[in-house]
Formats: C-alpha cells, structure tokens, sequence
C-alpha cells in the first residue's frame, strides 16, 4: 500500500509540474571573438568580460549549464583575421559575438545564416550595416560611436588642455586609417579647431613591438599632443601604450576609461560597462529566438569625461581648471 501511495505520489507531482520544467532547456552555443584578448582571459575575472557574463547569467543564460562557450583570439594579428572567422564559422555556432568593428567584418564575410553580435565604432562607416535601425543583416550589436561630435570634442578637450595647440599625433592602424570615415571625422574636427592631424599608423599587427616602431617614427616629428583611435585592439596593450606616451610628456586623449585607470591622462568616451552590458542583452534576445535583422544597432547614450590628476602631475601637465570642472570622474 505504500508503495501505490508512493508512485501516486508522483504522478500527482507530474501533474502539478510546469510542463517547461519536465524537459531542461535546450543548450545553446555561442562563439566568442577577440582581436587581441587571450582566450584565457575571456572570462568573468576579466574586468569588462564580468559585466557580459553576469547580464548573460541575470537573462537566464549560464556556462556549463545551459550555455556553452567557444573562445577565439587573433592575438593581435589583423592578418589572421579571415582564416579565424572561416574557423569559428565552420564550427556552426547559434551564435558570434566579436569585440571589434574589423574582426565582425571578416565574420560577415565568412557568413550570412549565423546571427553576429558585434561591438564596434561606427558600423555603418565601417561598412558593416546600411543603416542602425534597419539593416536587414545577420549582424547588430552595440556601437561605441556617437560620429563626428565626439571627435570634435576629443579635440576640443586637447585644445582646452593645451592652449596653443597647433598639431595632434594621431595613432592607429593603417587599415583603419585608411577604410573607415573616421579618418575623414578625425581630421574634421582637427580642421574645425584649427590644427592638423599627423598619423603615426601600425600595421597589421598588435604587439609591443609594433607600438615600439610607431613611437620611434613619431620621435622624428613633433606635436603638442595626441590622440589614441577607438580600435578595440589597443585595449590589451593600454599598458604599454600608456608607459610609451608618459615617456614623452604628451598629453593624450583614449577612447575609453580603462587607459585611464591604467595611468594614461584623459578619456572622453562611452561607458564599456553598458557597452558589455548591452551585448549581453542582445545575445541573449537572438538565443531567445529573434532575428538579429529584427534588432537595431544601439548607440551610447551616456559619456563620460575621466581625468588622471596623478598621471597629469608627473608628465609635468597643468590640467585648467576649466577642464577639470567638466570632469565626470577626477583620478588623484
């Protein structure tokens, strides 16, 4: 008799079970790709990564139990860059999500069925989408661009630092350089404020050495100052790049907060928080079942000005006070 009263027992707790609890979800499979960033550290130890895993988590979506994630890294070789996305391609993912505008080119390239997730500057100027809203591709993601203002005041804030200012370095890539609008935006702004841009360009390759090259040849002209391109590539070397420009006194302007807190001088730009946060949102939208041509590109809507006081005071720089008061985050 108890042993009726045990299975009736259970039928009756099938029965008043939800039925999604009676089979797990189904697994999912995304693709992680970085241009610069080990494998390794693509996890949440890693400071931005953390804020894309724990919004992954909070939307249901968790590693090791109903999601499983491939990591790739290019290692800071742009070269690589097709051959890495044949390869991610070809293992069929539900899913890619790419931290940079170059790397998510080559992965449309290699792709039109597999939804593409992508952090990028401006992905209509980099030809990635025809437009934010409706592009009708198998590719969205987050911007970090806000266009030609936010060059405009990258500069502007130089000019504001360096009152006579009359010449900017520019570094970045020459691919870069050469196959995006920004180029175009950068010298604008520069135009408009009344001084001119001079590249110091890497090829295409991201290592110290390279960024070694890129100061020597920039020890041959002169300028008053200079300004670091929003290439997600820099961002594993922002150490080295920041010890290189401390090392000649010039006062900088980064793409984003991490330079700063790694010692650099300035950054007027995005929040990589809701940046990561975002892609998260995202991601977890298209593993839920909507078309990525379904999901506009966001844009940023908050910036942030963030001044390194320590790091102004030895490279021997007098940050105004206009300046400062500005400041959404002063680092002493």
């Amino acid at each position: 008799m108890h042993r009726r009263v045990f299975v009736a027992g259970l039928m009756i707790a099938s029965a008043m079970r939800p039925t999604g609890a009676q089979q797990p979800a189904k697994t999912k499979r995304i693709a992680l790709v970085a241009p610069v960033t080990k494998v390794g550290e693509m996890t949440e130890k890693n400071q931005n990564y953390r804020f894309f895993f724990e919004e992954l988590n909070r939307l249901g979506f968790i590693e090791g139990q109903n999601l499983v994630v491939q990591r790739y890294s290019a290692e800071g070789r742009r070269e690589r860059y097709a051959e890495l996305a044949r390869e991610v391609v070809n293992t069929h993912p539900d899913l890619i999500v790419a931290f940079s505008g170059v790397l998510s080119l080559a992965l449309k390239a290699a792709t039109k069925e597999i939804p593409i997730v992508a952090s990028t500057a401006d992905p209509v100027a980099q030809g990635l989408v025809s437009s934010l809203a409706h592009h009708g591709e198998n590719i969205t993601g987050v911007s970090s661009d806000a266009g030609l203002q936010l060059y405009e005041k990258w500069v502007e804030l130089l000019k504001e630092l360096v009152p006579n200012l009359s010449s900017i370095f520019y570094l970045g890539s020459q691919s870069y350089w050469e196959s995006t609008s920004f180029s175009v935006s950068v010298q604008t702004g520069a135009k408009r404020a009344g001084t001119s841009l001079i590249p110091i360009l890497l090829g295409p390759t991201f290592n110290e050495a390279a960024y070694e090259s890129a100061f020597k040849s920039m020890d041959q002209d002169r300028a008053d100052a200079l300004l670091v391109s929003n290439e997600a590539e820099h961002f594993a070397y922002r150490a080295a790049l920041v010890r290189l420009i401390a090392e000649r006194r010039l006062p900088a302007m980064y793409p984003y907060r991490a330079f700063v807190e790694s010692g650099g001088l300035m950054t007027y730009g995005s929040d990589l928080v809701d940046l990561f946060r975002g892609l998260a949102v995202t991601t977890a939208d298209i593993l839920k079942g909507k078309r990525p041509q379904d999901i506009p590109i966001s844009q940023p809507t908050k910036f942030e000005l963030v001044i390194n006081l320590k790091a102004a005071k030895s490279q021997g720089i007098d940050v105004p006070h206009t300046v400062l008061a500005r400041g959404d985050e002063i680092i002493e």
